[in-house]
């Protein structure tokens, strides 16, 4: 049996860990690093590897990369990796604080190959996770990957980001006509560039805008319907005011309001990230659209509020029944191809879900330092990376508090640790939000 164990096992090479890595290597390279070890089911790294269109930016500061807030000086921080590849001046005289996705995406790979103590592990898809003992006993994890191999560790840290979301209207179609935005650039790639595709995209906010116009670019005797729920397409809020919301020092204010608070400030910051658009994304649709009727070559048109009820294959064709919110009146739309900007699921991962029954966790917690609350027989420590809003802020999905949440991982991992029935009473002890 292939077998190893490790200190500490990251599940997930994305910014996330490549973070906590950083931190890591800079602040425990002897008593953590070294014994640490990342697997990453791709064999190589990708930032939004889905969506890696070479004109999408980032929407967030390149300073708020995987180390700069915690460690300005760091040798791995975004300014260094372009001064090591000879991008620098270009960079500056750009004139942007918002990268490229794809020059993030190599940011993250030459990140990952400076690494001296940290090592990642390519083609190592996680399976499981379960306690390596008995009877609500263990001290270690055992991690099962889908070659068989396994892997022991006394801490896992799972960075894999939440489940895709696939609407349960459109969840019995085959899966040859629904390309989800985590998977479009590669499944685009195999389409015939020249066939007369209907492709509808069902969304109103970044990813289905993106998605959107590459297809308009890439398939050019496509026509394209973009269906969504709202009045109509809306810019990010973005004013310098609610930006303060996230910063990594806000994360602890917000961990330690009342849940009727917590619950208002993700409704107000929901346009902040999610339901809205890039200002230029914004106008270069319109441009497209207002050109293509000043020149009668119309291929793009959106359905706004209008709600999707069913879909069927019905003579090799998708049918779509949609719900007009304003009229209640029913529509079709027959269609060959269905495009999902319908982002993720808000239930935890399964992996993580899987992971808590076995452990004999009904309720999936997270102390404020991201540990997950287990049952007192468990000991092995279990961190959770970027699926914790509900309890940490709307940023926690997102690249403005990876480089201080890593160090507060490490923190955590370098604290000693009572016996958990010793814990149980101690006056003060935080009590972990349920997310």
């Amino acid at each position: 049996m292939d077998r190893q164990h490790v200190s500490l096992l990251a599940v997930g090479a994305g910014p996330a860990n490549l973070a906590l890595a950083v931190a890591l290597e800079e602040l425990a390279p002897e008593q953590l690093a070294d014994s640490t070890l990342i697997i990453e089911q791709h064999d190589s790294i990708a930032w939004q590897r889905g969506m890696l269109l070479p004109w999408t930016q980032t929407q967030v500061s390149f300073l708020k990369d995987l180390v700069t807030l915690r460690n300005p000086r760091s040798r791995f921080s975004f300014l260094n990796y372009l001064h090591a590849v000879g991008r620098l001046d270009e960079f500056i005289n750009l004139g942007t604080f918002n990268p490229y996705r794809m020059e993030i995406s190599s940011y993250l790979r030459w990140v990952a190959q400076s690494l001296r103590h940290v090592r990642i592990s390519y083609n190592s898809q996680c399976e499981s996770i379960q306690p390596a003992g008995a009877h609500g006993e263990a001290d270690e994890w055992l991690v099962r990957l889908t070659d068989g191999r396994q892997i022991t560790c006394q801490n896992v840290v799972i960075g894999i980001g939440r489940d895709p979301h696939i609407p349960g209207e459109l969840a019995g179609l085959p899966a040859d006509r629904v390309i989800h935005s985590t998977e479009y650039s590669w499944r685009v790639a195999e389409l015939d560039p020249d066939a007369p595709l209907r492709v509808v995209v069902i969304g109103g906010a970044q990813s289905a805008a993106e998605m959107l116009r590459a297809t308009h670019e890439c398939l050019p005797r496509s026509q394209c319907t973009m269906v969504m729920r709202s009045i109509g397409l809306n810019a990010y809020e973005a004013s310098k005011f609610t930006n303060e919301l996230f910063y990594p020092s806000f994360v602890g204010e917000f961990h330690a309001a009342e849940p009727e608070a917590r619950e208002q400030l993700l409704r107000e910051m929901h346009r902040t990230n999610y339901s809205g658009l890039a200002p230029w994304m914004l106008d270069s649709l319109y441009r497209t659209m207002y050109l293509e009727r000043l020149t009668g070559t119309e291929r793009i048109r959106m359905i706004t509020m209008a709600e999707v009820r069913r879909a069927r294959i019905e003579n090799d064709e998708v049918v779509l029944v949609l719900t007009d919110r304003r009229t209640g009146a029913p529509m079709q739309i027959n269609c060959d191809l269905i495009m999902l900007g319908t982002g993720f699921g808000k239930k935890m991962p399964r992996l993580v879900r899987d992971m808590a029954e076995l452990a004999g966790t009904r309720e999936i917690a997270v102390t404020r330092n991201y540990r997950m609350k287990l049952e007192p027989g468990i000991r092995a420590g279990c961190y959770l990376q970027g699926v914790n809003e509900a309890t940490h802020g709307i940023a926690d999905s997102l690249l403005s508090v990876l480089a201080i949440r890593a160090e507060e991982i490490v923190t955590d991992l370098l604290t000693p640790r009572a016996e958990p029935e010793l814990m149980l009473n101690v006056p003060g002890l935080e009590n972990p939000a349920v997310i």
